[in-house]
């Protein structure tokens, strides 16, 4: 068995991953509120170090089973808060297939054909395409499955695999971290510098499937990269699942711009993804999700600044609609300074969808000199939604400036107006209002083709809105 080989439920490998029951072994014996034992880690930092601790890939995902079968699936909730549960998720329906199936279509038809630097694609369990710049080959790019890079870089993986992910908060952070086949990962070595994206891709083509998607990123001091990740599925009948864990560390002086695409279509996939990004010795990463999709979402995200003269903007955006349900929890990490950050989240809500953004700025004990500013602003488009919005602050040092804040608004029928007696009408009034209150986001994106496929995919859910924003416009 190669050393990236998937544990079962059981124990062995077989290269898939059957999914164990609920009431696995020594569950019983825990007699308490299902979700009640984790809620209270689950809005919280990642903070200190994650699994990857000296143990091997095969310690680790053994930990990880045992973590999986003694867990219950988890439930996030806050007081005086409505709460996201997977109650509804039927785990053990689904299963995880390795075999290659080509590239989705979801993906061809989705993705902007642009210049690139790399390419990597994930559909359920297998990896299916793989492409890399032959000239940044040659100055020691490595782009390849994660299984491929333990095989033939094992001391570059080991070194940062799960060094700050943990494997056993909730079973299906303990699932991704057992089961995981696949995966993507990305070195970009000391000084060099890449103008085009790597892109690395995560498809779901049909129901039924539980995809564990594991992504490591690494960059080298001095290097200088962008890395466009995305979400897609088709639009299905039936459930599927995407567990994901993603890392990045940047090493000093190293700066990489990551983006994250993210539209699960109209199945019924649930997304419970981790992400973790590291910023060493005056590093600087520009981190912006644009999370436009799925029947469930959440989402805990995590830049941390954890060496001297680290920087940071942390920008996002997000698109709830019909009965989607989204909660993002975000955090902006100071484990030294001096530092900077700056976060920023934009997002609207329609239909009967419900979403929610809680975030945290958290600034440790001798993280001086830290000054960063964190800011929220939503927009109500119907009636029936719901849409919370959370900043927080914790602060352990006195030399520093930090601070949030957080809006939630409504179309405004006297910018509807004005717009109408500049000739547009009513319908184009609001997609511009709306659509303009998204634009100092995505024009940050640096990059015109994904700037234009966000900007498609809000246009089409605003279409699709239409009915029910103007009965909420025309109400107020």
């Amino acid at each position: 068995m190669s050393e990236a080989g998937a544990v079962s439920s059981n124990g062995k490998s077989n290269g898939a991953t059957p999914v164990a029951t609920n009431g696995a072994a020594g569950q019983d014996s825990v007699k308490v509120k299902a979700g009640r034992h984790r809620e209270a880690t689950l809005y919280q930092a990642l903070h200190g170090a994650g699994a990857g601790d000296g143990r091997t890939l095969a310690q680790l995902r053994e930990a990880a089973l045992q973590a999986y079968e003694s867990s219950e699936l988890p439930v996030w909730r806050r007081s005086g808060f409505w709460s996201t549960t997977l109650a509804d998720l039927d785990l053990e329906a689904l299963e995880t297939s390795v075999q290659e199936r080509g590239v989705p279509d979801v993906v061809t038809r989705t993705l902007p054909d642009a210049p690139r630097a790399g390419r990597i694609v994930q559909s359920a369990g297998a990896v299916v395409h793989v492409e890399l710049d032959e000239a940044l080959a040659e100055r020691g790019v490595i782009l390849c499955s994660l299984e491929q890079a333990f095989e033939e870089h094992p001391e570059l993986v080991r070194e940062w695999f799960s060094k700050r992910l943990p494997i056993d908060r909730h079973k299906l952070e303990a699932a991704n971290a057992a089961f995981w086949t696949g995966g993507a990962f990305l070195y970009v070595p000391r000084g060099v510098t890449v103008e085009q994206p790597f892109e690395i891709v995560y498809a779901i083509d049909r129901p039924g499937i539980a995809q564990y998607g594991r992504t490591l990123v690494v960059g080298g001091e001095t290097s200088e990269f962008r890395v466009h990740e995305y979400d897609v599925a088709e639009d299905f009948d039936g459930q599927a699942l995407h567990a994901g864990a993603f890392e990045l560390y940047l090493q000093d002086g190293a700066r990489c711009r990551l983006a994250q695409f993210q539209d699960w279509g109209h199945g019924e996939v649930f997304d419970t993804s981790t992400r973790f990004v590291g910023v060493g010795r005056d590093a600087y990463c520009h981190w912006l999700p644009a999370l436009l999709g799925g029947h469930l979402v959440r989402q805990h995200l995590e830049l941390a600044v954890s060496e001297k003269g680290g920087d940071m903007a942390f920008r996002g955006l997000f698109f709830a609609e019909e009965q989607e349900h989204l909660d993002v929890f975000a955090v902006d990490l100071h484990e030294t300074g001096p530092s900077g950050g700056d976060v920023h989240w934009r997002g609207t809500a329609t239909g009967q969808s419900r979403a929610s953004f809680e975030g945290l700025i958290q600034i440790d004990p001798g993280a001086q000199q830290t000054h960063t500013y964190l800011q929220i602003h939503t927009m109500m488009l119907s009636p029936k939604a719901r849409l919370d919005a959370i900043p927080s602050v914790l602060v352990s040092a006195d030399d520093v400036s930090a601070s949030h804040g957080g809006t939630v608004g409504e179309l405004d029928e006297t910018s509807i107006f004005y717009m109408q007696t500049r000739g547009l009408d009513r319908p184009a009034a609001v997609r511009v209002i709306v659509e303009g209150f998204f634009e100092p986001l995505i024009s940050e994106l640096g990059n015109e083709p994904l700037e234009e496929l966000v900007r498609t995919r809000i246009e089409s859910k605003l279409a699709a809105a239409r009915e029910d924003i103007e009965t909420y416009a025309t109400s107020r």
